[in-house]
């Protein structure tokens, strides 16, 4: 189960993961009618689920729902009967059902809420690249060496999948069959908080923990 916030905090979680970006209390005022302050603001910094920094002349608070805040929201709208949150009203109750609804497609389509919120409106879309007709383990090897910086040098997943031109299932069971050959190596990233939602993204799950980073002994 989830740590349990209160109605504001919550609202102010599911509000900054449907922005998906930094979030002036300014504009939280404008969308939901209230701002991110005092103790609620403090608890989620405390809980490490949002980052807020003071900003403009005024400085007021801009948050950004953190990698931590992101994990707790996929596991808030996946408990099979979450409890509302304190200081809950019949609307907060309806909102439970369609983030339940909303955990189910997530589920069906093997996505994260990340694909659904975590662009940046606006953001320019990727510049296509040309796809090499190659075996995926060739291209694979490709794209190691033009990112690894030195032999047997680590590359973040994040940065090997784009240019792979392949599905993320694809990929990740290649990378589990080299990996079970001894082929290439694939390990957690030790600093976890300087992991983005990309890296978690782009992670592969084997032996029960979620690997970033990827190193080809020999090529």
């Amino acid at each position: 189960m989830t740590d349990r916030l209160n109605h504001k905090q919550t609202a102010a979680m599911f509000t900054l993961m449907v922005l998906g970006r930094e979030v002036p209390n300014q504009e939280l005022q404008e969308v939901v009618g209230f701002t991110l302050t005092g103790k609620d603001r403090t608890n989620l910094n405390k809980l490490g689920y949002v980052e807020s920094d003071p900003s403009g002349p005024r400085k007021s608070f801009v948050h950004l729902l953190s990698d931590s805040g992101w994990a707790w929201c996929e596991k808030e709208i996946a408990e099979e009967e979450p409890p509302p949150p304190r200081g809950q009203s019949t609307l907060a109750s309806a909102l439970y059902v369609l983030l339940g609804g909303l955990n189910g497609y997530l589920q069906r389509e093997n996505k994260r809420l990340f694909h659904v919120f975590g662009s940046v409106a606006g953001s320019p879309e990727p510049a296509s690249v040309e796809v090499s007709e190659a075996p995926l383990e060739e291209r694979i090897r490709v794209a190691y060496r033009e990112l690894v910086k030195e032999p047997r040098g680590w590359v973040g997943l994040v940065d090997l999948r784009p240019k792979l031109g392949a599905p993320a299932t694809e990929v990740d069971a290649v990378l589990k069959e080299l990996s079970r050959a001894g082929k290439v190596h694939l390990v957690p990233e030790d600093n976890r908080k300087a992991l983005t939602a990309a890296d978690h993204e782009a992670a592969i799950r084997i032996g029960g923990e979620d690997s970033h980073l990827l190193s080809i002994e020999a090529l």
